[in-house]
């Protein structure tokens, strides 16, 4: 019996939706450096990632990411504001939010809690565990959890 090609997963796409560029970078830097390489998106707001995710104008349409990483503390439609739309919007409810902030106030966390993001995690102030974080990130939630399934 033979066995049929193997399936081969397909790159992640992974949403940051981060206003601070000195993170931005040094997140992407990490994926990039990580044995997954996953498409990265970033947008500075809110606003900018509804728009990003419902595809509206000059976007060509929608795009539907395989993770969100989250900052709490951004201009116009902060981190809270987003994950409460995304949660009650059918269409983008099932997308998982790993909430990356450098707030610890357990009033944040329970906040994004009962918004059901998927995880809540401190941003660490210090480069080498800024990686380690980064890189936990991408061995759960881009290789482990299947937030990727191969394509058929």
């Amino acid at each position: 019996m033979s066995a049929g090609p193997l399936a081969h997963p397909r790159r992640s796409r992974l949403l940051l939706v981060e206003d601070n560029p000195a993170d931005v970078r040094l997140t992407v830097e990490v994926f990039e450096e990580g044995a997954l390489k996953p498409q990265i998106d970033v947008v500075s707001d809110g606003i900018e990632a509804l728009e990003y995710l419902r595809g509206d104008p000059p976007r060509t349409g929608p795009r539907r990411p395989d993770l969100i990483l989250l900052d709490l503390n951004m201009p116009r439609m902060d981190g809270r504001e987003l994950l409460a739309v995304l949660k009650s919007d059918q269409s983008l409810a099932s997308i998982p939010v790993v909430v990356l902030t450098t707030s610890s106030a357990p009033r944040d966390v329970a906040r994004c809690r009962e918004l059901h993001a998927a995880s809540v995690i401190s941003k660490p102030v210090d480069l080498e565990s800024f990686q380690q974080v980064v890189r936990g990130i991408e061995r759960f939630w881009l290789s482990l959890s299947n937030v990727n399934p191969a394509e058929s």
